[in-house]
């Protein structure tokens, strides 16, 4: 007589095998990217007749998983199960009730594709190269298929759509593709011109649809509304501190008060701390150092052998924010470094403009954002979770951001509240702190503005006041912000989420286990690798 819980974790494992292999041969840019080589020569199925097909066969899935023996499963196959369960309803709702492939045509881009496989050698340059050359080759069609397949369009995300293929399109040429192909890229980006006056769909989800999104994408128990009433308590506290420590810096820094405390306070901080395109990697490179001496000086958290290259951005992904983690997918086998990617500011922008970069992201305020995407945040978070010793496939495919996001943005937090600054001085500590306020103020206005804009008809005036009155935002930096808010829905909300869950996950467990360093509760929660906080709890035993 066969063993249940085996073969219950049998029948389980291999619905999970199934799923994981459909998903990536649906979407092999996502396989490319999460570190599965098995479908580097395809593209996606983006069409009507693909996504309703996969739709259909998801049906099926959460079918089988309903009749796996959930009872005989140990603990930790139960929180698969519920991840996979998980992703299969977001996918499924994604495809019926958002259905992007019909109206976002950033999706039909192959510039990712074929960027993903030049941009790390996991696997020979001529293994990559082959498998560039097969993509490339069926570039035609999928443009083909985009056009039979797009519907009405927002305006923003159409005009987004060309600026990110003309981008593509340059990708292909230093490439010496094949004129068939580049001309493919310049006949979509004609195609989408023309479309541009048609393009009259509100890229606003309303209040129906972006809750089952916002549901979706934090995985956690929370309406839209007590989330958005969370967030201006939270704005509310942050700005009180901001106030205070502002004061306290303008007395330290002796200057006399001219204006608003906070602006004033901030303002020095970026005219004493400048930047420009040429000391930008320096000024990153030195602050992920000192990030880390830090960590390690003050038994943070454990601080693993990591390969991390600061890297300049790419020309074409510059202008958004002035660094980003770009770490190794989490199902990658090769030996491959993390790349910390850190964008002087595009060539074509005005020197007011570059100016004004540089005034939100000013060194003291590098510091912060390294620690955000560097050590102890993404580098170091997704190193861990990719070989964490609690980790396991299904966790390595549904990972949450929302744990990414919470993770840094707690990260940011902690080396902070323990006395890091980038000079050992009373001003340093206090600008980084109120440097580190402004991205708590930040983070949660990304919660209140996703929400406004997709169920309150929030318009850009209210938006910008909101983010430059109560965020201390440059105006450049709001404006960006806006255009994210207006192309993307769900994602905007999952640092302040992340933060307030993991900041309680670690909260309990300290309460729980008062002998324990911090070293100990920060180590135990990142070998489960990426899950949503909820299942952390869960695996925790909270």
């Amino acid at each position: 007589m066969s063993d249940p819980i085996n073969r219950a974790r049998q029948e389980f494992n291999s619905i999970a095998s199934q799923v994981i292999r459909d998903s990536f041969a649906m979407d092999p840019v996502n396989a490319t990217w999460m570190g599965d080589h098995s479908f580097d020569s395809q593209l996606p199925d983006f069409t009507v007749k693909g996504q309703q097909e996969f739709a259909y066969r998801i049906e099926g899935y959460l079918t089988a998983l309903d009749a796996v023996d959930d009872v005989e499963l140990e603990l930790s196959d139960l929180v698969d199960l519920e991840i996979l369960r998980a992703f299969l309803t977001k996918t499924h709702f994604e495809i019926q009730y958002v259905a992007p492939h019909t109206w976002n045509p950033m999706l039909w881009n192959p510039g990712t594709a074929i960027h993903l496989l030049l941009s790390r050698d996991f696997a020979p340059l001529d293994e990559r190269m082959a498998n560039v050359s097969a993509r490339c080759e069926q570039v035609p069609a999928f443009f083909e298929q985009a056009r039979a397949t797009l519907r009405e369009m927002p305006s923003i995300h159409c005009e987004t759509a060309i600026d990110q293929l003309e981008g593509t399109r340059l990708l292909l040429e230093s490439l010496h593709c094949d004129s068939h192909v580049t001309e493919s890229v310049a006949q979509q980006i004609r195609w989408l011109k023309d479309q541009l006056p048609f393009a009259q769909r509100s890229p606003r989800m309303g209040a129906e649809t972006y809750a089952g999104i916002l549901w979706h994408s934090l995985d956690a128990e929370s309406s839209v509304q007590d989330l958005l009433a969370s967030a201006n308590q939270h704005l509310d506290q942050v700005s009180e501190r901001m106030l205070r420590l502002a004061h306290e810096y303008l007395t330290e820094s002796g200057m006399e008060l001219e204006g608003e405390p906070i602006a004033a306070a901030l303002g020095h901080i970026a005219q004493n701390a400048p930047v420009n395109d040429s000391t930008l990697l320096t000024e990153v490179t030195s602050a992920m150092a000192s990030a880390k001496a830090f960590t390690v000086e003050h038994d943070l958290v454990t601080v693993p052998e990591i390969k991390v290259e600061v890297i300049e951005m790419p020309e074409i992904h510059r202008g958004v924010a002035v660094a980003y983690c770009d770490s190794p997918g989490p199902l990658e086998g090769a030996h491959v470094p993390t790349f910390v990617a850190v964008a002087p500011t595009p060539v074509k922008w005005t020197d007011e403009r570059k100016e004004s970069f540089y005034r939100e992201y000013n060194a003291v305020q590098i510091h912060d954002l390294t620690i955000h995407e560097a050590i102890p945040g993404h580098v170091l978070q997704l190193a861990v979770a990719n070989n964490g010793g609690q980790q396991s496939l299904i966790r390595k495919f549904g990972f949450s951001g929302t744990f990414v996001e919470g993770w840094a943005v707690y990260a940011e937090e902690l080396l902070i509240s323990h006395g890091y600054s980038p000079e050992p001085t009373k001003l340093s500590a206090l600008a980084i702190t109120l440097q580190q306020l402004k991205m708590q103020a930040r983070m949660t206005i990304n919660t209140i503005l996703d929400i406004g804009v997709h169920t309150q008809d929030l318009s850009e005036e209210q938006a910008m006041d909101l983010m430059v009155t109560r965020g201390y935002q440059e105006e450049s930096e709001a404006a960006g912000k806006w255009r994210r808010a207006l192309l993307t829905a769900g994602q905007l909300p999952t640092y302040f989420v992340g933060y307030k869950e993991i900041s309680s996950v670690i909260g309990d467990l300290r309460l729980l286990h008062p002998d324990w360093s911090l070293r100990e509760v920060h180590d135990l929660i990142l070998q489960f690798g990426s899950p949503s906080p909820r299942h952390l709890r869960t695996l925790l035993g909270l």
